[in-house]
């Protein structure tokens, strides 16, 4: 490479940056910031016990003592259909990423043989003895808040209705149904 071509490149890198730095005076001179006495914006607390809030608390859910009595199995096997790619419900089914589900009312968390739970999981079976029917409604509800650091990555069964029929499904993929709580 000659000088003449080097002193070419040295002098478009001198002109992009001065042509730069007039573009930036320029913008100075033609828009004028405002800037603000106070910078951001002022939140306003209300302490006084007469200040309402917008959000609105969660509407109680019936128990599930009660769902049970209205729901239907048969639903609870069209809702099942989202656990099928990670869960059997047969008698004798294999586990694939998660354990068979057959019998699981009344068997105990994280106590499947022959499948490798979470740790989570296993600690919660260790502080309870079986699942029982509030207890699996919670944990479908919302299963990575119910049992925090389980490796379950199913989001969760929002409608109680859902949940009820679910349960109900459950229940009947045992050789011998638990009997339901009582209200």
């Amino acid at each position: 490479m000659d000088s003449f071509t080097l002193n070419k490149a040295a002098g478009a890198v001198l002109m992009v940056l001065i042509l730069t730095m007039g573009v930036g005076i320029v913008s100075d001179i033609i828009f004028h910031p405002t800037i603000p006495g106070k910078p951001g914006y002022e939140i306003v607390l209300e302490s006084s016990p007469d200040a309402t809030s917008t959000v609105e608390a969660e509407p109680d859910v019936v128990p599930i003592s009660e769902r049970l009595i209205a729901a239907s199995a048969t639903d609870g096997a069209n809702v099942a259909k989202k656990c099928t790619a990670c869960h059997t419900f047969d008698d004798g089914g294999a586990n694939r990423v998660g354990p068979a589900l057959w019998d699981i009312v009344g068997r105990k968390p994280g106590g499947h043989e022959g499948f490798r739970y979470s740790s989570a999981m296993t600690a919660y079976g260790d502080e309870n003895a079986e699942w029982t029917y509030e207890s699996l409604d919670n944990f479908l509800a919302a299963p990575k808040k119910y049992i925090n650091g389980t490796s379950m990555g199913f989001a969760g069964l929002r409608k109680p209705e859902d949940r009820a029929n679910m349960i109900a499904y459950l229940r009947e993929q045992s050789g011998a149904p638990k009997p339901l709580p009582a209200e």
